[in-house]
């Protein structure tokens, strides 16, 4: 059997869910997102594990260290996303394949926001369904685990 295990990274202000404008983030708080996502990756028989960070040096590491070790990254880089190309690169340079996502629809916001630099490294990106873009991603990695594509 294949590697089953999946790092979720979540990058600035993430710790701050629950409380950070909640009429786009929800009430739920990242301890919420990670039950949540626990449970769900029990149902896929997925092991994983989280790491959150304000620090753009801190998700470059997380993202080197989790070459060899997991299957696949669900990476939400927060505002980081629409500038680092420090973490585009990290991205890059690790052969662990990479889901983007983001709990609001980002297409739908401000402009700033409309543009990923890590996208076109990514194996792809789901936006604007909360914790579902969470969820999605991890059944994304299942499915091609299975040899099943959506």
């Amino acid at each position: 059997m294949k590697n089953r295990n999946f790092l979720v990274i979540n990058g600035p202000n993430l710790n701050r869910l629950g409380k950070r404008e909640p009429g786009i983030y929800g009430a739920h708080t990242l301890e919420d997102l990670e039950e949540e996502l626990v449970s769900f990756s029990k149902e896929l028989l997925l092991d994983i594990s989280f790491k959150q960070s304000n620090n753009e040096g801190d998700l470059i590491d997380f993202i080197h260290e989790a070459e060899g070790e997991f299957s696949g990254i669900v990476l939400n880089a927060g505002a980081y996303t629409h500038y680092s190309y420090a973490i585009r690169d990290a991205i890059a340079s690790v052969d662990v394949p990479v889901i983007e996502v983001h709990l609001s629809n980002v297409h739908a916001r401000e402009e700033f926001r409309r543009e990923s630099v890590i996208a076109p490294v990514t194996i792809g990106q789901i936006s604007g369904f909360g914790f579902d873009s969470y969820k999605l991603a991890l059944q994304v990695f299942h499915n091609q685990q299975k040899g099943e594509t959506l």
